[in-house]
Formats: C-alpha cells, sequence, structure tokens
C-alpha cells in the first residue's frame, strides 16, 4: 500500500471537501506515493508522536489535528510546529490530518461521542449547505436509462434514506456539427434535431470527478452539454455536532457524574442547573460554544462541548445545561474511531493506536 491508498479510504469517511473553509487538512508533510510500512493513529502531532513513530516502524502518522494550521514562513525550528514537520521530514515520515472533515461526518467525531454516550435516534446538529451540486445533461431517448444507471453508479441520486433519484423531461434538441466535428447521430454541416431526454440528478460535492468521468464515458455525443450548480440546500447527513437522546432521562446529577465519568475528565464545567431530568442531548467536539443556540433550538435538555468562555456559560438562560468537558477530553475517542475504520480495510500492516496522551491542559 501507498501512502494514497490509506488518505483515498479516509477520504471515503471524510471528504476533504467537507472541512471548514478556515481548516488545512489532507497530507501536510510526504509524498502520496510512498509505500507505507505502518500507520499510527493519533489526536495531536507533537515531537514525541513522531518519534513514537519511528520506535513503532510507522512512517504514515494519521492525526485529527492539523500540525500545521497556518503558513509556515521559516523551518529553523524555533517552535514545536517547526521542529515536528522537520523531524517528520528528516526521518520520511508522512502526516495527514482530517480535523473538520471528520467533524462534519456522519459517522465522525460527534457521532462516536453519540456512540460512547450511548445515544439513540441521533441526527446532525447543523447540517452543512453548499455540500450538495445538480448536473443537468441531455441524452438521446434511447440512452438515457443507460446514462442514468451510469450516474446512479458514480454516487448521483442520492437524497437521505433514498437513491437512484433524479427528474426526467422528454424533448427535442438540436444542433449542427462544425468543419472539425465527427457527429454520433446526423451529419456535419447539417442541423439535426433529436428527441431527447433531460437528465437531472443532484450529488455530494465531492463526487464530482467521478459524476464527470462518468457522465463523459458513457454518454453517446461527441460534445456533451451539461450544467452543474452548487445549492444553498442543506445536507442533512453532514454537519457540525449531533443531537440523539437516552433510552431514559436522568436526574442532572446522575448525568454530569456520568458525562465526567465516560469521558475520564478531570474537571466538568457546567451552568446552573435547570431542575428537570435530561434525556434529549446535543454533542460537539472540540470548540462548541458557536452551537449553543443550535443545541437550544433543537430542544436539547443538556449541550456537551468544550471551551465555553465565562460569559457563554450565561446564553444558558436556564433552557439547558451547558457542560464542558475539555477541549481533549470531547475529542480522544476520536483515534479509536479511526484505528476501527483501518483496521477492518488494512490487515497487510499495522495500524496503531498512539499511546502518547497529547492534551496539553493538566488538572490539579
Amino acid at each position: 500500500m501507498i501512502v494514497k491508498d490509506i488518505t483515498n479510504y479516509i477520504e471515503k469517511l471524510a471528504p476533504l471537501s467537507y472541512a471548514e473553509d478556515f481548516d488545512n487538512v489532507g497530507l501536510l508533510v510526504g509524498n502520496y506515493n510512498t509505500k507505507v510500512t505502518g500507520v499510527l493513529v493519533t489526536l495531536d502531532t507533537l515531537e514525541k508522536t513522531v518519534d513514537e513513530a519511528i520506535e513503532k516502524k510507522c512512517n504514515l502518522i494519521v492525526s485529527f489535528h492539523p500540525i500545521i494550521f497556518s503558513g509556515l514562513k521559516k523551518l529553523n525550528g524555533n517552535n514545536y510546529v517547526e521542529r515536528v514537520v522537520l523531524k517528520a521530514i528528516k526521518n520520511d515520515i508522512a502526516i495527514y490530518a482530517t480535523h473538520t472533515a471528520l467533524d462534519n461526518s456522519n459517522n465522525g467525531v460527534s457521532a462516536k461521542m453519540c456512540k460512547v454516550l450511548g445515544l439513540q435516534n441521533t441526527k446532525v446538529l447543523i447540517p452543512k449547505k453548499k455540500q450538495i451540486k445538480k448536473l443537468t445533461t441531455y441524452v438521446p431517448y434511447s440512452d438515457a436509462n443507460d446514462l442514468r444507471k451510469s450516474l446512479f453508479n458514480a454516487g448521483a441520486g442520492n437524497i437521505g434514506n433514498y437513491d437512484q433519484c433524479s427528474f426526467n423531461v422528454e424533448g427535442k434538441g438540436s444542433y449542427r456539427g462544425k468543419e472539425n466535428s465527427n457527429p454520433t447521430i446526423g451529419k456535419k454541416g447539417e442541423l439535426h434535431f433529436e428527441e431527447e431526454t433531460c437528465i437531472t440528478v443532484t450529488f455530494e460535492n465531492h463526487l464530482e470527478g467521478k459524476i464527470l468521468q462518468a457522465l463523459q464515458k458513457n454518454h453517446p455525443y461527441e460534445e456533451v452539454a451539461y450544467e452543474i450548480i452548487t445549492l444553498d440546500n442543506k445536507n442533512q447527513l453532514v454537519g457540525m455536532g449531533m443531537i440523539g437522546e437516552f433510552s431514559s432521562p436522568m436526574e442532572e446529577i446522575d448525568f454530569l457524574q456520568f458525562v465526567k465519568s465516560t469521558f475520564k475528565t478531570g474537571c466538568v464545567r457546567h451552568s446552573e442547573l435547570i431542575g428537570k431530568p435530561i434525556q434529549k442531548v446535543a454533542v460537539l467536539g472540540g470548540s462548541g460554544s458557536f452551537a449553543i443556540s443550535n443545541a437550544i433550538r433543537g430542544k436539547a435538555d443538556a449541550y456537551i462541548s468544550a471551551d465555553f468562555k465565562y460569559h457563554e456559560f450565561y446564553k444558558a438562560e436556564n433552557k439547558i445545561l451547558l457542560t464542558d468537558i475539555g477541549h481533549y477530553e470531547s475529542e480522544q475517542y476520536t483515534k479509536n474511531l479511526l484505528v476501527d475504520y483501518l483496521t477492518k480495510k488494512f490487515t497487510n500492516f499495522a495500524i496503531i493506536l498512539s499511546e502518547e496522551n497529547t492534551n496539553p491542559i493538566h488538572y490539579i
């Protein structure tokens, strides 16, 4: 296997197009064509992480957080970021980061939090916009069925719990081939009218390359007429955070103790108790204060996330129990998720869970 084989599989779970605009995801250090000897999965890539990879003969580090976040202007080893990059390059170790691409995945960070907590009937808390595109093309009536099947096989036409979705209108198209044309139907230089089907399908934007490849390969015309537009529709299966329910409600103190134990955190900060049982819970790994209003609108009894500031706890307004469990703690099970996912696919070399605790925050 080469690095590209591993990263292609990761991107089935967390396509890079899912990442937020501010983020830096993908292969940060190394070459996609490098043969892989082993994979070390970690939450953060620090110097001790690279040392662990060297010790365990892993030349690919799959990290949740990107070690390179903002631009590097120098590589002198003057800070921990530069030292990590230099050590990785010196030892031919590639570094790949998923970050918000995995945050927005339907089976990503928040889904893992829900699973650990035992939440049921889960759904995305903040569905992501501009993740759906629409293709419209025109094909001779006799070829429409085969082309539709090809587009479906490439991933088009999936809407929620339905697949093979399309809209089709029959009409008459016209064209005239110029001097250098070689028309499949009709004659060069002559105006031709053809009974055609207008096919419209939607698809997730990371599939655009596959969709266009299927279109060009299976369309009979020499020149294929098509249009692609990006929709404002929210993708209900892609986005930040999740919301779900316990099978039975918990008293608030029991809930807080359960969360503290489940996430093995030294400290749980929370807003004022709201005086009602907790059953519906929203979660979001990492810094999640921006989603407090979404959790309230979703009628969650509690919201579990991290990095809430002092004044943000006031936003609870006795409507929700805000629960800050710590940044590292909220995302700690992400590396287990990635190891389990990769191990099912790649069995011919080691997929290793990093033993290093990279949490920069300590409690007394």
